[in-house]
Order: structure tokens, then C-alpha cells, then sequence
């Protein structure tokens, strides 16, 4: 092994080590009750912006037939990189899936991350003290699930999005799952379809 490299691996181990005698200092604050306290914090006022952001940017209407609508969501949301899990055209349903962080670049789900993180740490600081200085957002183990939605409406088509998290491995961390992803990253993730979604009207049928 290299000078180097054995320099970065002693950094890394150094690092490792002063992180596990952080957590053994901070032994009372991973109470596992505690934990699922904090956890239970941050759905509580992630679920109140994943809802405002919904309210104000997961609806739009668009100037063309219900089917087009429908074919375009489907189209765009596979461009993102989402595998169809069920549909049903007839009642303008699609759902889809992707591993985390799709339909975000990993840059970019690091910038939302790093966006809501000093936040996220002042919610759970009160319930585990210190070891909330070790609490990220992890995309590992985790598929992003989409569904939208198409509703004939007299203007021409209704479209609507909402987005979920599901998990598929346990985390890394060991702090419990959220429940809602990090606001940035669903503002982020939406401004991304609908952009994808306008693209593919504009190239396909006529302007929204």
C-alpha cells in the first residue's frame, strides 16, 4: 500500500473513531425512545411542508386532452429514470418507482440534503443532544415512489403529483426512517417533472 493511501486510510479510521466515541459520550441521548421522539419531530413539520409545497406546486392544468396528458406523464417520468409499477389510463392513473435519490442526480439530492440539514438538526436536537450532529438524509435503501393523476377539467387537464419514500433496506445510520422526504429535495423533485412534463408537450402536441 502506498504512503498515501496509507494516510487516507488513517484518516478515515481516525475519523470512524472519534465519530464511535462521540456516540458512546452521547450514550443516554440514543435512548431508543428518544430517537423515535426526534423522528416523530421531524414528520411532524416535514408532513406540514410536504403539504404546503403540494398545495402550491403539485397541481397544474395544461391546455390539452386528458389521454395526451396522460401518455405525456408517462413518457416524461420514464425519462427520469422511473420504472412503471401500475397504471390504469382509464381512470388517469400512473405509478411509478426509482431507487433514491430519482428522479434527482445525486448533486442535487446532496444539495437539498445540505439545504434542510442544519434545520433538521435543530428539530431533533432537543430529544438527542449531540448525536443530532450525526443525523443526514440517506437516499441508500430507499426507492422513491411517484403517482400522478389526470382529471378531464374544463380548461383541459388537470395533472397532479404526490411522492413517497419506500424502503427497501434497513439504514446504515440506525436512526429510525422518516416518514417525508426533505422539502427541498420534494420542491426539487417536482420543479424536475414539471419541466420534463412541458418539455414533452411543447415537442409533441401544442403549448400548454
Amino acid at each position: 500500500m502506498a504512503i498515501g493511501e496509507c494516510v487516507a486510510v488513517g484518516r478515515q479510521w481516525t475519523a470512524r473513531t472519534c465519530a464511535a466515541l462521540l456516540l458512546l459520550a452521547a450514550g443516554c441521548a440514543a435512548d431508543p425512545e428518544r430517537v423515535r421522539d426526534a423522528i416523530s419531530a421531524i414528520n411532524v413539520e416535514f408532513r406540514r411542508d410536504y403539504e404546503a409545497i403540494l398545495e402550491k406546486n403539485g397541481t397544474r392544468v395544461y391546455k390539452v386532452t386528458r389521454a395526451e396528458a396522460y401518455d405525456a406523464i408517462r413518457v416524461s417520468l420514464a425519462r427520469l429514470g422511473m420504472t412503471v409499477e401500475s397504471q390504469d389510463p382509464a381512470l388517469g392513473y400512473v405509478n411509478v418507482f426509482a431507487p433514491a435519490p430519482r428522479p434527482l442526480e445525486l448533486n442535487e439530492w446532496e444539495q437539498a440534503a445540505a439545504a434542510d440539514l442544519p434545520r433538521t438538526r435543530e428539530i431533533i436536537g432537543p430529544h438527542i443532544g449531540m448525536l443530532s450532529n450525526f443525523f443526514n438524509f440517506e437516499p441508500r435503501g430507499l426507492e422513491t415512489v411517484i403517482s400522478g393523476t389526470v382529471v378531464e377539467v374544463p380548461a383541459g387537464a388537470e395533472v397532479s403529483f404526490t411522492v413517497r419514500m419506500r424502503e427497501i433496506a434497513p439504514p446504515q445510520s440506525g436512526f429510525p426512517r422518516r416518514e417525508y422526504l426533505p422539502p427541498s429535495a420534494v420542491r426539487m423533485g417536482l420543479d424536475k417533472i414539471w419541466a420534463e412534463l412541458e418539455r414533452e408537450f411543447k415537442a409533441t402536441y401544442r403549448k400548454p
